[in-house]
This record gives structure tokens, sequence and C-alpha cells, in this order.
């Protein structure tokens, strides 16, 4: 029962300081020195009350969790009960410690090699023997440097065959121990900006072509007027257009309706014949329907034998 209350006290005062903040430790490389106090029970085939371990150790992490220690301690308070006389004594241990988590709240385990040797004060009376180790406890790194420990250690003495138990608190500090920085995930790469909309603008050839008085002739001065608009149409080809042909108001309406039409399919073939695919143009004819001039003169007469033709593309602004 003492031991466990023991046990308990020690455990606790240790889960009570861990009110500290969380925080991730690297250790590989650092150095650990601890004083320690531990209760010491002794086997009951001894007639020897309990007493108490005090000292000190020195330790180096090889890796994050694997601690390499040795330690030294001097018993208190020891007496053979047979003979009423103090015990005086000592241990000395080596041992490899194994960390489990990586924040200040750290539990171990532990096993190793000790060294015991007991002597009655004042006689030449003593007694060494080797023992096992084994032990498991809790550490609270408070910071970076320093820690408290609660543990529990079981000895078995290779000589006698002999159980014992040591349970208590250490304090400690660490040198090169370093807090971890959290990792910060690297920024996305940005998104390609898309390319700009091209800036478009609307161009328009138009095509007027005059005829003598009662011809649906081509005129020669004419075909250069055709040909750019036949090179236009075959750069964007998506574009249409339609031919309209008129006359001046001389003649019947069906002759001139007739004319007109006449007129303009002229243009028609000659656009087809500069290569524009002729599903891409149509034609129609108004007759007099649609005069630009006065009728009355023969100015405005040579105005209106005409044919129209305009093409509108949108073309991107470079």
């Amino acid at each position: 029962m003492k031991l466990k209350n023991t046990v308990g006290i020690v455990v606790g005062s240790v889960i009570a300081a861990s009110s500290i903040p969380a925080m991730a430790m690297s250790q590989q490389g650092s150095v650990e020195v601890e004083a320690f106090a531990d209760r010491y029970f002794s086997d009951s085939k001894y007639d020897m009350n309990d007493g108490t371990l005090v000292g000190g150790s020195l330790g180096y992490f090889v890796t994050d969790d694997v601690l390499l220690n040795i330690g030294l301690g001097k018993y208190k308070g020891l007496e053979d009960d047979s003979t009423n006389t103090n015990l005086d004594g000592k241990l000395a241990q080596v041992e490899a410690v194994y960390h489990f988590g990586n924040s200040n709240i750290r539990p171990y385990v532990s096993a190793g090699l000790a060294h015991q040797e007991l002597e009655q004060v004042g006689t030449s009376q003593d007694d060494r023997t080797t023992m096992a180790m084994a032990g498991v406890g809790i550490k609270n790194y408070l910071n970076e440097n320093f820690f408290v420990k609660a543990g529990l250690d079981a000895l078995y003495g290779f000589d006698h065959g002999n159980t014992e138990w040591q349970a208590g608190v250490g304090l400690g500090i660490n040198f090169g121990s370093k807090k971890e920085e959290p990792v910060v995930a690297a920024a996305p790469a940005p998104m390609p900006q898309p390319e700009p909309a091209p800036e478009m603008q609307s161009v328009r050839v138009e095509l007027d072509v005059l005829f003598d008085f009662d011809k649906d002739t081509i005129r020669p001065e004419y075909r250069q007027d055709i040909q750019s608009l036949a090179e236009f149409m075959k750069t964007y080809p998506s574009v249409t257009t339609t031919v309209e042909g008129h006359t001046d108001s001389v003649g019947s309406d069906s002759y001139n309706q007739n004319l007109s039409e006449r007129r303009a399919n002229a243009v028609r073939e000659a656009l087809i014949g500069e290569g524009v695919d002729g599903s891409r143009v149509s034609s129609a004819g108004y007759g007099e329907a649609r005069p630009i001039a006065d009728n009355s003169t023969a100015e405005g007469r040579s105005m209106n034998r005409r044919v129209e033709a305009e093409v509108e593309a949108e073309v991107e602004v470079r």
C-alpha cells in the first residue's frame, strides 16, 4: 500500500504541472542533467526499513526518443532493524530510456543495470550486488530547458534474488533541445492569368458598280474594286454578301426588274470568278424602286444604274 500511495503522489504532482501549453520538441543530440529523490522500498526478506535515495544523473539523447543515462545515488535513512544500526549505501546505474510522443508530456520506459553497495556504519561489513533495472514514468518539459519527472523502478539482484522498488521525482535541465517550428505549407503557385480577350473592331467593305444605259456588262474600271471585295471575303471565310442590282426609271417596270437582276448576277459571277464560293454570294434585283438620285436628270439616271454590295467582318486589333 505504501508503494501505491507514493507512486500516486509523485505522478500526480507531475501531471498537475502540465498546464503548460503543449509544444513539439526535437531532442536528438541534447544533454540532460537531473537531480532526483526516490523513496526506496527494500525486499521484505531483509530486516531493513525503507529509506530514501538521492542523487543525480547525466543523459544524452541519441535520437529524439532514446536517452542513454548514467546515475549515482546515495541512500539516506536506511537502518538494519535486526541490529539497530544505520546503513550507508549507494547505487550506480546505467540505463536506456525510451520516450513516447514529442510534446512537453512524454511517458517513458527504461531498462538497464545497477550496482548497489550497502554497509553498516562503523563496521567493515558490506554487501555488494549487481541488479537489473526496469522502469516506467512520465516527464513534463516545462519549457525547452527545464523538466520535472516522476517514475517507478523495479530492481532485481542477481546475487541474492531480491526484488526492490524505488519511486520518486526528479528535476532536470535539458541542454540543446529545440522547439519544433510548425511546418508552413508552401504557397500554391499562382494560377496563370487568362489571356486578355482580343480587342475586336468591325471592318466594312462596300462595292459600287455603275452601268451604261440598258447594259449589264461590267465596265473595266470596276474590276479592281470587285477583286478587292473578293480578297476580303477570302480572308474572312465566314462572311457572306448580297449583290443588289438597280436601274433608272427609263423603260417598263418589268423590263427594269429583269435588267437589275442581270446586273446583280453579273457582279455575283465576277466575284465567283475571283475565287469566292458561290454559296456565300447571293444576288437580288430591285428594278427602279430604289433610286439614290433624281431620275429627271441624265446625271441622276447614271447614278441609279448601279449594283451595290457590302461585307462586314469582326477583325482582331493587333
